[in-house]
């Protein structure tokens, strides 16, 4: 299998390996699916479509969409640096991305933070970034909780819920993914908020610090690593208003498998992949990743993923600096990531 070009082709780091396994993950997801059974009957029933990044009430002519979303592990790295203004930035990201996924637009946000004690420090600069984001995203924080738990958390965890809507005809759901369309890829800021763990094990087992500068990368590799997730809001939804496109894809926890969300029988060929951010392509030189592990844990400078008709796609690319055409779809399955003929076949 031929390497990517720049890329370190041999057995290293895995995300498993750095304690995520993300095929268990799923497992543990759909044991806990398969327990969720009662069903709401009247105004406000879910809508069951398997795949979507976030759920869909059925609100008369309108959908009411909800995600939720953590932070993860990143906040280790806010707290070796001491640096917490970025991270509620994060938080909303996590959410509103997934949100625009299905074409609705993120109206409110609740937050929720579990602290080992009370720290107003803390919380002050965490709201400086939940402020951020929610401005970044044009949407209300209408409220949140702080729950202090001395006996399960050692630190600070952050998450939170997003509320949406979207009209039922301007809905995308990747059902209308067809041969012939092209692959839209906007880049990211960096790595986001997804496979910290993994990245967070690299740095460590090279005896590297947050604070330490590495060659090839501003500032130190903690400031890199916490740069915040890029927000798409504005930008996916102008897109959708102005032009044909069949599918929306957040790249997060999974890599480009999030793209086996999208219709079935299809092939996503990504052909001409975006050239990593140095960060990316540092974490898979010492760490020695794989190419297949790590586009399946990293996005890999593709935040974000948007599947259109050929003319739609080249008019989107034109127009938007951060957008480039980065592959097909064509008969057949799974998701083929070129060169390397790597193929994933399940989510």
């Amino acid at each position: 299998m031929k390497p990517f070009e720049g890329s370190i082709k041999m057995s290293g780091w895995t995300y498993a390996k750095s304690g995520v396994n993300i095929d268990q993950k799923s497992e543990a997801i759909e044991a806990l699916v398969s327990e969720v059974s009662y069903k709401r009957q009247g105004i406000g029933q879910a809508v069951r479509m398997p795949g979507l990044f976030a759920s869909l009430i059925d609100f008369g002519d309108r959908y009411i969409t909800m995600a939720t979303d953590g932070v993860g592990s990143k906040l280790l790295i806010a707290e070796e640096l001491n640096k917490w203004d970025t991270v509620g930035i994060d938080c909303i990201a996590m959410n509103v991305n997934d949100t625009i996924c299905v074409n609705a637009e993120p109206t409110s946000f609740v937050d929720y933070i579990a602290i080992d004690k009370p720290n107003s420090e803390i919380t002050e600069e965490i709201g400086k970034g939940l402020q951020k984001g929610a401005e970044l995203s044009n949407m209300e924080i209408v409220g949140g909780e702080i729950a202090v738990l001395p006996e399960i958390i050692n630190g600070v965890d952050l998450s939170g819920t997003c509320l949406g809507y979207v009209a039922k005809d301007r809905i995308i759901t990747g059902d209308k993914c067809q041969e012939g369309d092209l692959i839209i890829s906007l880049r990211s800021s960096g790595i986001h908020s997804n496979g910290l763990t993994l990245a967070r094990k690299v740095v460590e087992a090279n005896n590297i610090a947050m604070t330490d500068r590495v060659s090839g990368l501003q500032g130190s590799i903690g400031e890199e690593l916490l740069t915040p997730t890029e927000i798409y809001v504005r930008q996916v939804l102008e897109i959708t208003s102005n032009h044909t496109v069949h599918g929306l894809v957040d790249i997060t926890g999974g890599g480009l498998r999030n793209i086996l969300r999208m219709r079935k029988g299809l092939r996503y060929v990504i052909s001409d992949p975006v050239k990593p951010a140095p960060i990316f392509q540092k974490l898979q030189e010492l760490g020695e990743i794989e190419d297949r592990e790590i586009y399946q844990t990293l996005n890999m400078s593709m935040g974000f993923t948007i599947i259109a008709p050929a003319d739609d796609a080249e008019e989107i690319a034109s127009k938007y600096p951060n957008a480039d055409i980065v592959g097909r779809v064509e008969k057949g399955d799974g998701v083929l990531l070129e060169p390397g003929n790597i193929l994933y076949d399940h989510y």
